[in-house]
Formats: C-alpha cells, sequence, structure tokens
C-alpha cells in the first residue's frame, strides 16, 4: 500500500517538478499530500471520488437513514 501512495506522489507531482534544495522539496511535497492527495484527489477505495465528496455523500446518506 504504501509503495503505491509513493508511486503515485512521485509520478503526479515530484516527477514534473524541479526543486532548488531538499527543503524546498519536502516542503511543497508535504503540501500538495496535504491539500490534494489527501483532499481532492480521486481515490478507488472511495469509490472513484474524492474523500471530501466521499464523506459528504456518506454523511448525507446516514442522514437520510436517520429521518
Amino acid at each position: 500500500m504504501a509503495e503505491a501512495t509513493f508511486s503515485t506522489i512521485k509520478v503526479e507531482y515530484v516527477h514534473r517538478r524541479q526543486f532548488r534544495t531538499r527543503a524546498e522539496a519536502r516542503i511543497k511535497i508535504a503540501t500538495w499530500i496535504t491539500d490534494f492527495y489527501n483532499r481532492r484527489r480521486r481515490h478507488s477505495v472511495c469509490d472513484g471520488r474524492s474523500p471530501i465528496d466521499y464523506e459528504r455523500s456518506t454523511a448525507r446518506a446516514l442522514e437520510a437513514q436517520a429521518a
């Protein structure tokens, strides 16, 4: 699982950019993971939706069941 995640990060972000220093790379990669990969990128485990969309639809479904 971790290998696939790191491969995706390298293919989708790291290999498409140039960084001046390792520190810059570390900061920008961490920001990309936090802002995009973990929140907006579509994930197969979320039925092809972003985690935010998946959480919203799950919350709506739970609210509908409770009503």
